[in-house]
């Protein structure tokens, strides 16, 4: 057996390798290259050939729309001429004459008559002087050591009289109360007051206070 001249199985293997790899690279060049080269040059002519087709009109294209017509304007007709004949009034013109009668002056205002309020004079109220006696002390409110103020209000008539009265403030008794109501009526005699020196009735107000030292 001849040693010599038998191939070595591994470079065999690589060689074939190479080979088979220098086809790959040489069938994806050509395949990327010359496919992107290939439609370029299918797309050009394609393209041109769409872009004179778009330029020509198609056959059943519609026609151009026929130019407007316009009617001519009416024959200029002239008004006919109108003659009008003015008429001079021939009336006189009378002259009026106005007689310009002056106003007359208002009359005099009314003169209002000032009537003066009346001398108004109070009543005279001092129970000192027109109380010669004062009211008697209630017996069982001094056994009750009761005392207090009580205000009245009076009607004093135009005699002086004490008409009519009212407590107005409690002394805080009613036995009090009533006695010197009472005694107001029954031992004063007032000054009555006047208006323009006639005697009137008016209301007036008096403090009265009991007190048991008194």
């Amino acid at each position: 057996m001849d040693f010599a001249k038998q191939r070595n199985p591994v470079n065999g293997a690589a060689g074939f390798a190479f080979v088979i790899a220098l086809h790959v690279l040489i069938v994806y060049a050509l395949m990327s290259g010359l496919a992107h080269q290939m439609v370029e040059v299918i797309k050009a002519p394609l393209t041109t050939k769409m872009i004179e087709e778009d330029k020509t009109l198609p056959d059943d294209a519609p026609p151009p729309p026929p130019p407007k017509l316009v009617a001519p304007p009416p024959p200029y007709i002239p008004p006919p001429e109108i003659s009008i004949q003015q008429t001079q009034n021939t009336n006189a013109i009378t002259a009026v004459q106005h007689e310009v009668v002056a106003p007359k002056p208002p009359p005099a205002p009314a003169q209002v008559a000032v009537v003066a309020p009346p001398v108004h004079v109070p009543a005279g109220t001092d129970p000192n002087k027109y109380c010669p006696r004062k009211p008697d002390y209630p017996s069982l409110s001094k056994r009750n050591s009761e005392e207090g103020t009580v205000v009245l209000e009076f009607l004093i008539g135009d005699d002086g009289a004490v008409k009519d009265s009212k407590v107005v403030q409690s002394s805080g008794h009613a036995r009090l109360d009533e006695a010197a109501r009472s005694g107001l009526s029954s031992y004063c005699h007032f000054k009555p007051a006047t208006d323009d020196g006639k005697p009137v009735q008016t209301w007036q107000q008096l403090k009265y206070t009991w007190r048991l030292e008194d």
